[in-house]
């Protein structure tokens, strides 16, 4: 072909793309700002985007994701949050340590959140049924599951007398769960050793205190706080040879002895569906705040032989899943 017609063929070419391209609708890319103080590899980004796919939403195509993580520092968070919020993001998703500093920042973009405590208390709704601003999302909080970890941890250590419970005290909703917890002690005639810190840099010295409480066993509040150090806290009760109850898995995951409470993963992959209307235009004013209903109880079998704790047939037979 002699480059004259080279040259008429290509532009001919080219003068035929914008009218291939009359009448194909360019689907828009929404795009979510993941913030989080998880360390990584964050083991609910993957749920979250597992349920965004089943909803038909594809990364690359209608789908971006802007991610963004402090691992166990929200004061680094709050320092970058003028830079993160700037961001160009259709929905910011959030939870734990996270969530506080994003409310501090004030944005107006709506925010996702899965979050241990009482999003009212915490200031970032006005009720569940009714968020009124622009926060909805998920709540683990139930004074039900916090009794039941006492019973639970009480059938894996019979001789339970004295039980320390290590608490970020400043999450929302903490003063309930002690009420309760005390309730559920008492009803079993233990002896509560109460042992309070307010942040991350004062975990060491919490569980120096929970060392010197001479308990048979120890309960951890689930918050963003204890999740971030969770791998510290559960190597913690196994040197000391302290049988621990936690409220999510991702403890025993790390070498924790038992866990009872609701699933994270689960609770992210279903937290899409709120996401795909908020995206859609749905204000999240007007999206209850949901409440976890399902729960899983977790045994870590190889922890349990580590601590010299045999765990009863019945209690195995009754677990969600025995982490061998």
């Amino acid at each position: 072909m002699r480059r004259r017609e080279f040259i008429a063929l290509l532009g001919g070419a080219t003068s035929a793309w914008p009218l291939a391209a009359i009448g194909q609708v360019t689907p828009k890319t929404q795009s979510i700002l993941w913030v989080s103080t998880e360390a990584q590899p964050d083991p609910f980004i993957a749920s979250f985007r597992e349920g965004m796919r089943e909803l038909g939403y594809v990364e690359g195509q209608n789908l971006a994701f802007v991610l963004r993580y402090a691992p166990g520092d929200p004061s680094r968070l709050r320092d970058a949050l003028p830079e993160l919020l700037a961001v160009p993001a259709d929905l910011i998703v959030s939870s734990g340590p996270a969530i506080l500093a994003i409310r501090a920042a004030a944005t107006e973009k709506p925010v996702l959140f899965a979050i241990s405590g009482d999003p009212v208390q915490l200031g970032i709704a006005e009720s569940l049924a009714r968020p009124g601003k622009n926060f909805t999302g998920t709540t683990f909080m139930s004074l039900e599951v916090a009794q039941k970890r006492v019973q639970l941890l009480k059938e894996l250590v019979p001789g339970m007398r004295r039980l320390a419970v290590l608490s970020q005290k400043n999450h929302a909703g903490e003063q309930s769960e002690q009420e309760a917890t005390r309730a559920a002690a008492d009803a079993l005639s233990i002896q509560l050793a109460y042992i309070p810190f307010a942040s991350g840099q004062e975990i060491d010295a919490a569980l120096q205190r929970v060392a010197a409480a001479e308990a048979n066993a120890m309960l951890v509040f689930p918050d963003g706080v204890t999740m971030v150090h969770r791998t510290k806290i559960a190597e913690f009760a196994k040197s000391h040879r302290l049988p621990s109850m936690f409220g999510w898995r991702e403890y025993c995951d790390v070498g924790g002895f038992a866990s009872y409470g609701g699933s994270q993963r689960a609770t992210y992959r279903r937290l899409a569906g709120y996401a795909d209307r908020l995206l859609r235009g749905a204000k999240p004013q007007d999206l209850p705040i949901e409440r976890v209903t399902r729960f899983e109880f977790i045994i870590n079998l190889k922890a349990a032989k580590t601590l010299g704790v045999d765990v009863p047939p019945t209690l195995l037979a009754r677990a969600d899943e025995v982490i061998e």
